[in-house]
Order: structure tokens, then C-alpha cells, then sequence
């Protein structure tokens, strides 16, 4: 299982972050594919235990534990399958024009 090396592009800033998930809250929506808005990047944020992240338009699947973030590019269709003792949030990121 492999997590897209790509960086993280610059100037982006975090805007809004979700609760924080378990395997019995996690929001059905996140189970199935979805993606997020356009000019939106993701970062997803293990806190412990093991979630499983899919890429569906990569076919890549990541098997992601702390300090593991896989990039999330804007539209790109992706699905999270969590792992019992999971407990994760996601961050949403966008351009910060002024690079703070």
C-alpha cells in the first residue's frame, strides 16, 4: 500500500477542520466515494488505530496510521474504510493568497 509522495502544494492554509471520528461515528458519506469542493485539498488525521484510504481515480489504497497524510487533491474521488480502534479528522485546506 502506497501513499502519494507528492508535496503538499505551497500557500495553502487550513480553514475548517471536522469532529473527531470513530469506526461507529464515521460519517457514512466518507465511507463511499466522495470528493471535496473545487480549490479544496484534504489532510486527513489518524489519532490512533488504523484507517484504510482509497484513491479512486488512482486505484492507490493507503493503509494510514499517525503522521501518515496522504494528499487529497480537490474533486479527486476517494473513500476511507476504518479500522476497529480508529479515531481520525479531517482538515480541509485552501490557496491562502497572501501565503501566511
Amino acid at each position: 500500500m502506497n501513499v502519494e509522495s507528492t508535496d503538499w502544494p505551497e500557500n495553502l492554509a487550513a480553514y475548517r477542520r471536522t469532529p473527531e471520528f470513530d469506526a461507529a461515528s464515521c460519517p457514512k458519506g466518507l465511507l463511499r466515494a466522495h470528493s471535496t469542493k473545487p480549490g479544496v485539498w484534504a489532510k486527513l488525521h489518524v489519532l490512533a488505530g488504523q484507517l484504510l484510504f482509497r484513491d479512486i481515480e488512482t486505484g492507490r489504497e493507503s493503509l494510514l496510521r499517525s503522521g501518515i497524510h496522504p494528499l487529497i487533491f480537490p474533486q479527486r474521488l476517494h473513500e476511507v474504510e476504518p479500522r476497529e480502534g480508529v479515531r481520525f479528522f479531517v482538515e480541509f485546506h485552501a490557496h491562502d493568497p497572501e501565503g501566511k
